[in-house]
């Protein structure tokens, strides 16, 4: 499964603008590219909303060769209940830590050299105090699991990761499809899985010809299928093919075709320029304010 590879996760955000302040300003990553949707996505990217929806690509380099974050943002919805399923992702970037301390971003040390950081909506990074290292500085994210045992199953013999470390006591195990690749951690907290409305989705690409097998060893194993195989077109951009799936705790899961993929993730020039053009045009806070109103708590 070496043709694997982690892509992304998938955050639901209600405020753009701060979203935008916390991964630009106090982790340092870029915009990689920016994208407005009039209508939902067929495989449910923004969750399960129709409406109008934007999508924005950020990481600390190019999505050929880092592990990065999309960020969904609901026009009209404006906070997504947390549940304990995102348990947090961890990164090395010292400079982010002292980007945290200078802009007076809450910070709390969690152990020697690692602080806990909160993004917008509640999310949680784990920043390892120490230099960014020439390669990608995600090392991991972490999610919770009901079964240990099972869990691993499906992600290591059918989904094709390799265990990397098992910590019985700490009911965690680490995975990944190679060791220069963000890695999985699945921690066994012990109860039921709670999603909230703020549930993410993790992404891997695969080439493209492992789709249909992979969405038939689903079909072969009794395994949860949340999307078939399936066309998703970008304006102006290549057009890929994806298969959603869910895990034994109903995480979700995207496999993209591969080469269809590092076409349309090219980094995009005026990514910057087309989030901060959004944001200035989003007159919804307004609009909400004036008719003193709320959006809407999903």
């Amino acid at each position: 499964m070496a043709l694997r590879r982690a892509l992304h996760f998938v955050f639901k955000v209600g405020d753009r603008s701060k979203t935008a302040t916390f991964y630009r300003d106090v982790l340092g990553m870029k915009i990689l590219r920016h994208e407005e949707f009039e209508e939902g996505c067929k495989a449910t990217c923004n969750g399960p909303y129709d409406g109008k929806w934007s999508k924005t690509m950020v990481g600390f380099g190019p999505e050929d060769d880092y592990f990065v974050a999309e960020l969904t943002y609901n026009y009209g919805v404006g906070e997504y209940r947390l549940g304990n399923d995102f348990l947090g992702l961890t990164l090395q970037s010292s400079q982010a830590v002292s980007n945290a301390k200078q802009l007076g971003w809450p910070l709390t040390e969690v152990g020697e050299g690692l602080y806990l950081a909160e993004a917008p909506g509640g999310y949680r990074f784990y920043l390892v105090d120490k230099e960014k290292p020439p390669k990608d500085p995600v090392q991991k994210v972490s999610l919770a699991v009901s079964d240990l045992q099972k869990s691993t199953y499906y992600w290591s013999t059918l989904l094709g990761m390799k265990v990397m470390e098992r910590n019985e006591g700490g009911k965690t195990v680490l995975m990944g499809f190679s060791d220069t690749q963000c890695k999985l951690e699945l921690h066994d907290i012990g109860v039921t899985v709670d999603h909230g409305t703020a549930f993410g989705r993790i992404a891997f690409s695969c080439p493209r010809e492992q789709l249909s097998d992979l969405e038939a060893l689903m079909k072969k194993e009794k395994q949860n299928i949340l999307t078939p195989l399936v066309s998703l077109d970008t304006p102006g951009k290549a057009t890929v093919e994806v298969v959603i799936l869910a895990d034994p705790d109903a995480h979700e899961i995207c496999f993209v075709g591969d080469e269809a993929f590092r076409q349309l993730s090219q980094m995009d020039p005026n990514g910057n320029a087309l989030l901060d053009k959004a944001m200035a045009e989003d007159k919804s806070d307004e609009w909400f304010a004036n008719h003193n109103k709320q959006k809407a708590s999903a």
